[in-house]
């Protein structure tokens, strides 16, 4: 089965059939699934979306709502419904994804919908409320399996089956004390494998992985990760069960980790939609602009000090934009390899020193190398051995700076609290424009002049 894109065809299939009468365009809609609704909801209007929620059985709904991108605004949907709808759908889904949509609304707007809620429902909801969205807290589902250690196999089996109507999918099953604190986790094969008589506390493995409610989302990430696990359980400091999180909430962080260090390596808010509109882009990059601006002229001063030098050599300005654009996508080499390194560990002090090593090799090889090509070209094309000698020093000596730099700049922002991914891309093309410029300038005014 191949993945679904959208596609000119399907939104227009879909507009057309919205023309038309209900029941021709339910029946058009049974052709999708709701993840594939939910992605040709990018193509319709806010209008054409709401209609199609409000005709659709509600268990469909809620999952083509949980399944829409943010940026589409599916609480937006969900605010416009009908309060019994909206209900419904809300009753629909798990209640980590209804607290996602939820807690982008106004408190007003939360509170109504909350209101008209089953009191349970409503009640996990507003607790999940309370968490930061990045924490494993905002990320985890309340809805948890879980046994007390003190059943035997048969007792576990039948509360398992009976927690099992409310909850869709489970990997391993909690097992918890008298006052719900969780000793262990157990899987059901070693359940159904075991004794009749077996309790289950003779069953629990307590070498299990766990995250507290206000650890990072991407910590929670990196352990399932790192583990293989399908689900982590979520405890307070005293251990007790709150929740947990499930392989398929982490891939979505993922995704979202990934565009957000992107953008910030491109220099562009995270605040920013991938969908949004020209004002939203202007503010998000206007003020990166404007300090990229500023470091631009310090490259431009480093110029002017050397005018006289240009003056007479002017074969010089075409050397410059080649060793200023070579510097600039070596060091964005090294960054965003060191960027990802930082987001996927927490890099230990020689880790950091090797990290650095490596580039700064990386740099002076590939350096070497380009240098002594721009040196060739130098002295078949210009006629001038001279000049390819501080051509190829030049070039040498920014690329390594560029490894330099675009290792240890990031790691250096990382140790004083500054997120290396959103900061490091101007201070470093400052460093090789600045730094190149230099060298180039420098040593032609010394040995060409």
């Amino acid at each position: 089965m191949q993945s679904f894109e959208l596609d000119k065809t399907d939104i227009q299939r879909i507009t057309q059939a919205l023309e038309g009468d209900d029941e021709a365009l339910k029946v058009l809609l049974a052709e999708y699934h709701a993840s594939e609704i939910a992605i040709l909801f990018e193509g319709l209007s806010q209008e054409a979306r709401e209609y199609i929620i409000n005709i659709l059985p509600s268990d469909i709904a809620s999952e083509v709502i949980s399944e829409m991108d943010a940026e589409i605004h599916p609480e937006k949907i969900l605010g416009n419904l009908h309060p019994e709808k909206r209900s419904e759908i809300v009753e629909e889904l798990d209640y980590d994804d209804a607290t996602d949509i939820i807690s982008q609304l106004s408190e007003k707007q939360q509170e109504e919908i909350l209101e008209g809620l089953d009191a349970e429902d409503a009640s996990h909801i507003r607790a999940l409320l309370n968490y930061d969205e990045d924490t494993a807290g905002g990320l985890m589902n309340t809805q948890v399996l879980k046994v007390n250690s003190g059943l035997t196999k048969k007792e576990a089996l039948d509360e398992i089956i009976r927690l099992s109507e409310e909850i869709e999918e489970f990997y391993t099953i909690n097992v918890v004390d008298n006052d719900n604190r969780l000793v262990g986790i157990v899987s059901l094969k070693d359940i159904i494998k075991s004794k009749y008589t077996v309790h289950i506390r003779e069953l629990v493995k307590d070498d299990f992985v766990y995250v507290t409610a206000d650890t990072d989302q991407e910590e929670v990430a990196k352990l399932l990760s790192q583990y293989n696990l399908t689900s982590i359980p979520v405890v307070d400091d005293k251990m007790k069960l709150l929740g947990r999180i499930t392989f398929d909430d982490v891939i979505d962080v993922l995704q979202e980790e990934n565009t957000e260090d992107i953008l910030k390596i491109s220099g562009v808010s995270e605040d920013e939609e991938l969908s949004g509109n020209w004002r939203e882009a202007i503010k998000s990059r206007l003020p990166w602009l404007v300090l990229n601006l500023g470091t631009a002229f310090l490259a431009s001063s480093v110029i002017r000090h050397f005018e006289p030098t240009i003056t007479h050599l002017v074969i010089l300005s075409g050397y410059m934009t080649m060793i200023a654009g070579m510097g600039g996508n070596a060091a964005t080499q090294a960054l965003a390899v060191t960027v990802r390194r930082i987001s996927l560990n927490d890099l230990t002090d020689k880790q950091a020193y090797q990290t650095v090593f490596k580039e700064l090799t990386v740099g002076l090889i590939n350096g070497a190398i380009i240098g002594c090509i721009i040196f060739l070209f130098a002295v078949f094309y210009d006629r001038n051995p001279m000049l390819g000698l501080v051509v190829f020093l030049a070039m040498t000596g920014n690329l390594l700076i560029a490894g330099i730099t675009g290792a240890s700049i990031p790691l250096l922002l990382k140790r004083i609290g500054i997120d290396p991914a959103i900061a490091s891309s101007i201070i470093i093309t400052t460093f090789t424009d600045v730094l190149g410029f230099l060298l180039l300038l420098g040593m032609a005014s010394k040995l060409l002049l």
